[in-house]
């Protein structure tokens, strides 16, 4: 494996906007994405509204010039650590670059920026079935519940608003 750069995305760079579109597209395609292509009206306004949204932050994973991974990250905030936290919202790596450690790089960059901004933690979602990913997260010190305390239940609930 060549050596895999991560850097932060500016979603308003045609180039990066382009990466991020088809990393996103080629993981909703997939099974633990949905098994659906994304929208083209989501495809055209996926680069434009991360660029526009205030906490919104991505990461790109790059081998021999390919972006390769994504991480779209939303800062939030902790009421009970009174700090901000970033969300990892999305996670992808194209599969045929799976298992080379281009997922804990990009974790890496995550986890960097926000140890800089004061996070007082990184929080993220993954579907129970999605055994590659639990494993890496649990490898990089994701634990299930809040860290420190007994691995609980947490349930994630969504009410759809589409039109």
């Amino acid at each position: 494996m060549s050596e895999v750069h991560v850097a932060l995305a500016d979603p308003s760079d045609p180039d990066h906007a382009a990466a991020i579109v088809a990393l996103i597209d080629a993981y909703a395609r997939e099974p633990m994405g949905g098994g659906r292509p994304l929208a083209d009206d989501v495809r055209a306004r996926l680069p434009s509204g991360l660029a526009s949204h205030p906490t919104a932050r991505v990461w790109l994973a790059f081998e021999a010039g390919e972006a390769i991974g994504v991480a779209v990250v939303f800062e939030g905030y902790s009421t009970f650590a009174a700090a901000p936290v970033f969300n990892i919202h999305d996670l992808a790596v194209l599969e045929a670059h799976r298992g080379r450690g281009v997922g804990r790089c990009l974790l890496a960059a995550v986890e960097e920026a926000a140890r800089a901004r004061g996070c007082a933690k990184l929080t993220l979602e993954v579907v129970q079935g999605n055994a590659p990913a639990r494993g890496l997260y649990e490898s990089f010190g994701f634990e299930s519940g809040s860290p420190g305390e007994a691995a609980v239940t947490t349930f994630f609930y969504a009410k759809s608003l589409a039109r």
